[in-house]
């Protein structure tokens, strides 16, 4: 019985009682066996991270916005060493140690200073993909985020991309997802247009994978980001991400029966 009603408050992701799994876990567990059975490598990183990893060398020069204290956790007056702000830095670090052509994926905890509310919080979890071979194109990378977004949200799903800006990618795009409650028409849920953001995503900057010693006229690649807060939310319909955090047992037996 003890066994049974213990809680592992460590982290969101895990299951919060047996037979009642976090919603977010559900969404993270759904999302890597997508692309584990596509051939990715799911990997590990650190959360305390070097700036240069974590900006620098994702092309995000000194004087970037991101960059600033008012956004991100430092823990020196140099600003070298912080709280990852994206799991983009294990890109690197993979990159690093694995020769083309490579899939990985890095799901992880992350940290802004953003306030509090709804649909923010200043720490959030991600999951990035990477994939760098010969000839990939921006049509590989639409194809593999239709294909997961089909399978989390069933075939019926309708997604567009809007053009964007990332520094580590170029070209880069958004993802939108059609407003489940208003089928497009508009509604409070969406903002009245239709569509809610899903994730970023791009082709790998050419810049970047020099930065790994990768030769850009070689080999090119996409990546993209998922948050699994925005993911999960989306999928079970919550208004209000404190409610992933709070580890209220009534609400995950509601989000489970």
């Amino acid at each position: 019985k003890l066994a049974a009603e213990a809680i592992d408050v460590t982290i969101p992701g895990e299951s919060v009682t047996v037979g009642h799994q976090h919603p977010m876990n559900q969404v993270l567990q759904q999302i890597k066996d997508i692309f584990v059975g596509m051939g990715y490598t799911v990997v590990d990183g650190p959360e305390v991270e070097f700036a240069s990893y974590n900006f620098t060398r994702l092309n995000i020069e000194e004087g970037h916005p991101s960059r600033d204290r008012s956004d991100t956790f430092y823990f020196d007056e140099k600003d070298e060493v912080l709280l990852r702000t994206q799991t983009s830095s294990m890109q690197i670090r993979f990159m690093e140690t694995h020769k083309p052509p490579l899939c990985m994926l890095a799901p992880g905890r992350v940290f802004r200073k953003d306030e509090a509310d709804a649909t923010h919080s200043p720490m959030f979890h991600q999951i990035e993909g990477l994939v760098v071979a010969e000839n990939i194109t921006m049509g590989d990378l639409k194809g593999a985020l239709i294909n997961i977004m089909n399978k989390i949200y069933g075939h019926n799903a309708q997604v567009r991309f809007r053009p964007h800006h990332f520094p580590f990618t170029e070209p880069s795009a958004e993802m939108d997802i059609q407003c489940f409650n208003c089928h497009g028409e508009g509604c409070p849920m969406c903002k009245n247009e239709g569509w809610i953001e899903i994730l970023g995503c791009g082709m790998v900057h050419p810049k970047v994978l020099s930065n790994c010693n990768i030769d850009p006229e070689e080999y090119s690649g996409f990546a993209f980001g998922i948050g699994i807060e925005r993911t999960a939310m989306l999928k079970y319909g919550i208004n209000n991400i404190k409610l992933l955090f709070e580890s209220d047992v009534r609400v995950l037996k509601q989000l489970n029966d």
